[in-house]
Parts: C-alpha cells; structure tokens; sequence
C-alpha cells in the first residue's frame, strides 16, 4: 500500500508588518506594495510625485489594509530622514523596506554628460543607501529585525551599450546588500538583491525609441534583437514576476536567505 504523500498548502504571510517601497507610485514598486498588501503589510508609498502616491495609497487602501503617501527625494539625505520619521510616527517602524525608485538615461559613453552620469548615480546608489541606513536604523531599535530589497537588474551581473552609469549603479547595489546582510545579520536584518531582466515599464518604453536612435536600428529590432534576444523564449519579465520575487525575500523567516541576489528575467542571465 503507498502511503499518500500529503502537501501543506503555505501562503507568504506579512501580517503585523509595515514595508516602505521607494519610487511605489507606478511600475514595479507599485505592484510590490499592492502584493504586499495582499499578503496583510501596511504599506508605505514612498515617490517624488506625492500626488501620484496618495492616488495609488487611496487604491491599495481598498485592500483592507493601513497604507500611508510619503514624498520622498531618495538622493535628499533630510528628506528621507523626515519620510522615514513620518512612518514612525503614523505605522510603527519599518519592518521591511524596498530600494526601488530608479531612472535611466542611454548615451554612449564618450558623450554622456557627467551631469547625467552624477543624476543616475545619486538616484539608485545615494537613494539606495539612504534609504537603507534610514531602514536599518529602525529595524534595530524595534528589536524586530527586518528585511531590506535592493531593487538591481540583470545589469547587476552584465553590461549593456549606453549604460555606463546605470550598470555600475546596480553593480554597487549588489555589494551594499552584501555589506548589509553582513552588518545586519546580529539585529535579524536581511538583505537582498532582485535582479529583473527588462520589465516594460514607463521607463523601458522611453528607452525603446532611444536605443533605436543611438544603434541606428528599428524600435522593433530594439526590442527583438537587444532587450530580449538573450532570454529563453522571447518574454518580457513582468511586474508581478518580480513582485512574487519580493515577496519572498520580505517574508522569509530566517538569516538563511541574506546577502543574496535572485535574477528574474526570463532566462537572460544564468548564475
């Protein structure tokens, strides 16, 4: 007789949490906090646009669930500081925290403005550093430890023309979470590193027309032959495949998931 093998049905819980996700209005950090929320978090929509964040905590709100708009300049050391003290005061300290406001701007190296080069770097490094020092220093004085997710990109772990700074941005995000699993690791701190391969998103569309013009090539041919020529069947990631990836990372019990980066991109990169 065989013993029938029986499956416990397990659901990712963040039920008594509060997550911060950066740049939250639209995109990927907007879908992070809706499947936050799903999953019982009190989210915070923390972007430059309030107006736009206060629309999107209005629509999360309809989940059941506390959520809080919190203007935030990621690359403004006080700014930061007076969101994250804000969400102290109307949620509790940070339980997890979202490094995800990012933007992009394309040119070949020998003509990118250093201007540029200092916006995109001040955006994704200051921002991400910023923010997680702001995190961090919530989540030890809680005593509840935390989960802190760094939002990289496939450009983590390769490079692409036009990107100079964007590349080595996500590069450096990936060793400060290292530094931080490592630092965080006495407080119950994680920290994490999602790397999607292209999501077509608001930013990636601008990019599309951009690349054509700087490869000389079709807006088609941009999206056949660069964005998605290495991916195994020709997809886009999506905003919900790296929300799921999120998710994960914000509700894993233990240090046994820190210091780690996961590649979600259809096959493009392969560790």
């Amino acid at each position: 007789m065989t013993t029938p093998i029986v499956r416990a049905s397990t659901q990712l819980s963040l039920k008594g949490k509060t997550a911060l996700v950066t740049g939250a209005a639209r995109g990927i950090g907007k879908r992070i906090a809706e499947v936050f929320a799903d999953a019982g978090a009190s989210v915070v929509i923390a972007d430059l646009r309030l107006a736009d964040a206060q629309a999107t905590a209005d629509a999360i709100a309809q989940k059941g669930v506390k959520t809080l708009a919190v203007a935030m300049d990621v690359t403004d050391e006080a700014a930061v500081d007076a969101g994250f003290a804000q969400v102290q005061q109307q949620l509790g300290a940070v339980d997890i925290m979202v490094s995800n406001a990012g933007i992009q701007i394309v040119a070949p190296i020998e003509d990118f403005k250093f201007s540029d080069w200092k916006k995109l770097i001040a955006v994704h490094l200051d921002g991400g550093f910023l923010t997680s020092r702001a995190a961090v220093r919530q989540m030890i004085a809680s005593g509840r430890g935390g989960s802190i997710i760094f939002m990289g990109s496939v450009h983590s772990k390769e490079a692409s023309k036009l990107k100079s700074p964007y590349v080595a941005a996500k590069h450096g995000l990936e060793g400060l979470a290292k530094v931080i699993a490592k630092e965080g690791a006495a407080h119950g701190i994680r920290s994490n590193l999602i790397c999607p391969g292209f999501v077509r998103t608001p930013l990636v569309e601008k990019q599309i027309p951009e690349q054509a013009q700087e490869l000389g090539i079709s807006e088609e041919e941009v999206v056949r032959n660069v964005m998605l020529k290495d991916t195994v069947d020709g997809q886009f990631t999506t905003v919900d495949d790296v929300a799921q990836a999120a998710l994960t990372f914000a509700a894993w019990p233990s240090n046994a998931l820190t210091g780690q980066s996961l590649v979600v991109s259809h096959g493009w990169f392969m560790q």
